[in-house]
């Protein structure tokens, strides 16, 4: 009789830097998510790390800083489930890559785009290990009012994202 164990796995990104995590299907991911993010926009500094579920199961990566791609292949080899993929931006909000990186042929789903503290619920059999879901931020305290409006829409504006 086989048995899944669930854990939960920490992804606290230091700050000013960006998540995205997903499941991709192939080796080929890590240089076409590279090359996906690297073209989207100026300036970004990023890392890419990419589970591999058979042959060897290494953790694949490349990017365009050193620094955050250790801390994509820290925040893979923590997940190490089969075809997880991490990328960790700076210089940019996921909202700047997502819908390229969703649209990589590979790409098979996005568990979240977030520079939030994460925790990745994960089961493990006797296969192997797979994402589950991801706890993204904290519970909801209510519904904004006016107020919270008005911070809402000067914040947007501010950081450019609405004139």
């Amino acid at each position: 009789m086989s048995s899944v164990k669930l854990e939960h796995v920490e992804i606290r990104p230091p700050e000013g830097v960006q998540l995205i995590i997903g499941q991709s299907h192939f080796i080929k991911s890590v240089e076409d998510l590279y090359e996906t993010v690297a073209s989207s926009m100026p300036r970004v500094e990023f890392g890419v790390a990419f589970c591999e579920s058979s042959g060897p199961a290494l953790v694949r990566h490349e990017g365009s800083s050193e620094e955050l791609e250790k801390l994509a292949v820290e925040y893979a080899l923590k997940i190490s489930a089969g075809h997880v993929f991490v990328v960790v931006l700076r210089n940019a909000y996921p909202v700047n890559v997502l819908n390229r990186i969703k649209n990589v042929e590979e790409v098979a789903t996005v568990f979240c785009a977030t520079g939030n503290p994460v925790d990745i619920i994960i089961a493990e059999t006797m296969l192997g290990r797979g994402v589950l879901g991801v706890v993204d931020g904290v519970k909801t305290r209510g519904v904004e009012n006016e107020d919270d409006k008005k911070h809402r829409r000067e914040f947007l504006r501010r950081i450019g994202y609405k004139k």
